[in-house]
């Protein structure tokens, strides 16, 4: 018979062994939502620039969210703008900005202002903010509320902020406190300005500029560049290389312009450790310089624009930064710079330290179509055909992804010239080729075509070509605008796609570099587009001066329904008559140049599926009803999955969990808005969060 003392030890030991036991299910279960590993305090994952990190790929290796748990993901915190950042920010919420995750804080930038936003990784709680005085040239800057974050660098173990603004100048920020950097920069002579810690870069980029110098003007930093003459602002947030901070910028939306003069969007080299200016690059060429018969009719001289809007990439090692550009002055007409127009919608590699150019391929020439280089440059090393190559690969509107060495700018797969359709609108002359990768194939439909009509029974195909020749709907791909009263009678031109897309700035790629696979998110869009006389649209606000015989005209000979609204029509209730998904999400393995699986964006609303699966003219037809949602998914990627945001077929916001190899979605959870232009994820104190840009600010997700 057991002793007394027997008996309590007995108890302590049965007591250890129900406590072992009940630790190792709540490892198990811990197990689940993140590996032991990566759940350790203080292990952190950074998120270096809004685009994930040099390379643009969005990615970041961490695992602790995966398909066993994606769908216990919570609400962890709320940012919302002016109410949580503690300032005024000047007016309307930017919905474009991401932020990035270093030395414990996120950074992010918010409002017309531009104001600096430290948060907290954890709370969302605001550490601190910084914002620029007003100006004049802030006033003015039709990119006020496009800006999409900042810069991070280490200066002397220091972390530093770097922020361009919609008025056109630089600031250098303490990361931990927000306050300019001493001894560094310029002194801005403008009430409020901070004595150092800033640059005005449109002094440095007009100094050598003829248009400026000939006005024979005193340069005021408030009231900047003549409207005459042009004018310029930024969107995203310089880079810095190897000690080189670049600066791009940004231009007034083409097609809004009627004038045909403006400013040339020149990129700027700085010495980040002391602000110094360095180099200039002439994004439209100068006599003697490299592609400068390419302007034609001396518009090199005078007409502008070339802006390196989009973000930058860069490789370090070799010292290389690449720059997507925009087109030039304006959109839709360009009979006043006849010829190729070269850097236009290019991708160019500079050499950081010099500024010189090292290569570049135009993606198109003389750039009508709203066709500009969306996107930041991704980064990978691929395989192909048993060789290693250094890509580096441009996503693009047109529906393309072109595909270069990096370190040499040799196209990866062979580029063709293919004969491009002509303009019938008087003083247009366009390129008679363009250039088309011929791998990988078009992620989205280019042109409309029979091919591309719906074909689910052979009456179906029947009444979708009828409805597409009634409403003039087939059209090439590189389709030019037409004009007001042609002779033709031609209806406005279907462009496809459209200045919106195939690929834009609104849903920026992700990607996989362990696997070289790029996940590209794309809209199936086509924008109708007609020309008329300038004159009509002019106003005194424009930049330049000279009017443009002809501009695009907004908001007439808008694109018909995919499918025709009126009751009488046979093809009402089907999502449209030319082949979906109307918005998708694509894999291609950049090793082989294959698609992998495409997968539409988001969910149709469950009513539309279901007069599509109801159809007359479908009984007995099997139809995959899922045609996706126009526009974006914002997107990132992690070592386990690609997450995205869509709207599922009961109309709620979500994100998505999905599986980078087979495109099946893994896990959806609930968010309070829509997520809007890309995600991040970061690992701070070893929790794994997402951040969804909304509408007026932040939601992050994380686990439990």
């Amino acid at each position: 018979m057991a002793t007394h003392r027997q008996w309590r030890v007995s108890a302590r030991a049965r007591w250890y062994v129900i406590q072992v036991a009940l630790i190792a299910a709540v490892l198990a279960l811990a197990a689940t939502i993140g590996p032991p590993s990566q759940a350790q305090a203080g292990r952190t994952v950074e998120w270096t620039n809004i685009t994930g990190g040099y390379t643009s790929t969005r990615y970041a290796a961490i695992d602790q969210i995966n398909a066993s748990n994606f769908n216990s993901l919570k609400l962890a915190w709320e940012w919302r703008g002016a109410k949580d950042a503690g300032v005024e920010l000047g007016g309307q919420i930017n919905a474009r900005g991401l932020p990035i995750y270093v030395d414990g804080m996120l950074i992010s930038v918010s409002g017309p202002r531009r104001t600096v936003v430290a948060m907290d990784p954890a709370t969302g709680k605001t550490i601190w903010t910084f914002q620029e005085p007003t100006t004049g040239r802030l006033e003015y800057s039709m990119r006020a509320n496009h800006g999409k974050g900042v810069a991070y660098s280490k200066l002397n173990g220091r972390g530093v902020v770097f922020v361009t603004t919609p008025a056109f100048f630089l600031h250098a920020l303490d990361a931990k406190t927000g306050k300019p950097l001493e001894k560094w920069g310029n002194a801005v002579p403008i009430d409020g300005f901070p004595k150092s810690g800033s640059i005005d870069l449109l002094k440095d980029l007009i100094a050598d500029w003829e248009p400026w110098r000939k006005t024979g003007r005193a340069y005021n930093p408030n009231s900047g560049l003549p409207l005459e003459l042009g004018y310029i602002t930024a969107s995203s947030p310089p880079l810095v290389v190897n000690d080189v901070l670049v600066v791009g910028n940004s231009a007034e939306q083409g097609y809004n312009q009627t004038r045909v003069e403006n400013v040339p969007g020149d990129i700027l080299g700085y010495d980040v450790k002391t602000g110094k200016h360095l180099w200039k690059f002439h994004v439209i060429p100068r006599p003697g310089e490299f592609g400068h018969n390419s302007w034609e009719n001396d518009a090199w001289s005078w007409t502008g624009d070339v802006s390196s809007w989009a973000p930058m990439s860069a490789d370090p090692e070799r010292g290389l930064v690449f720059i997507p550009t925009n087109g030039a002055t304006m959109d839709y007409y360009g009979g006043f710079r006849p010829g190729d127009n070269l850097f236009s919608t290019s991708v160019i590699a500079l050499d950081v330290k010099t500024g010189k150019r090292v290569w570049h391929y135009q993606t198109v020439k003389h750039d009508i179509w709203n066709y500009d280089n969306p996107t930041a440059p991704i980064l990978l090393d691929v395989n192909v055909n048993g060789r290693r190559v250094p890509g580096v690969f441009q996503v693009t509107k047109q529906a393309y992804v072109y595909s270069f060495n990096r370190h040499t700018g040799e196209p990866i797969w062979p580029m063709e010239m293919r004969p491009a359709p002509q303009s019938k609108v008087p003083g247009e002359k366009l390129p008679a080729m363009q250039p088309h990768p011929t791998r990988p194939a078009p992620f989205d439909l280019q042109g409309r075509t029979e091919q591309h009509l719906i074909d689910y029974t052979p009456e179906i195909k029947k009444l979708a070509l009828e409805q597409a020749k009634r409403t003039q709907a087939l059209a090439p791909f590189f389709a030019p605008p037409t004009h007001r009263g042609n002779a033709e009678g031609a209806a406005p031109a279907n462009i496809c796609p459209g200045g919106g897309g195939g690929a834009n700035i609104t849903g920026p790629p992700a990607a996989d570099p362990v696997a070289g696979v790029i996940f590209i998110t794309s809209t199936s869009g086509c924008s109708r587009t007609e020309l008329a006389p300038a004159s009509e649209r002019d106003s005194p606000r424009m930049t330049g001066k000279t009017v443009s015989p002809w501009a695009v005209v907004r908001g007439e000979g808008a694109a018909p329904r995919p499918a025709a609204s009126g009751g009488d029509n046979p093809l009402r209730g089907i999502p449209g008559i030319f082949k979906g998904p109307l918005g998708r999400i694509v894999a291609i393995d950049m090793n082989s140049g294959e698609h992998l699986w495409t997968i539409p964006h988001g969910d149709t609303a469950q009513e539309v599926q279901d007069a599509f699966r109801n159809h007359p003219l479908l009984k007995g037809v099997t139809v995959d009803t899922n045609w996706g949602r126009s526009g974006h998914a914002a997107m990132a990627a992690t070592s386990t999955l690609l997450l995205a945001t869509g709207m599922t077929a009961d109309n709620k916001p979500h994100l998505f969990g999905i599986d980078k190899k087979t495109g099946k979605r893994v896990g959806a959870v609930q968010t309070p808005a829509l997520g809007q232009y890309g995600l991040m994820t970061y690992l701070h104190q070893g929790k794994q969060y997402v951040i969804v840009p909304v509408d007026g600010g932040y939601t992050a997700m994380a686990l439990p």
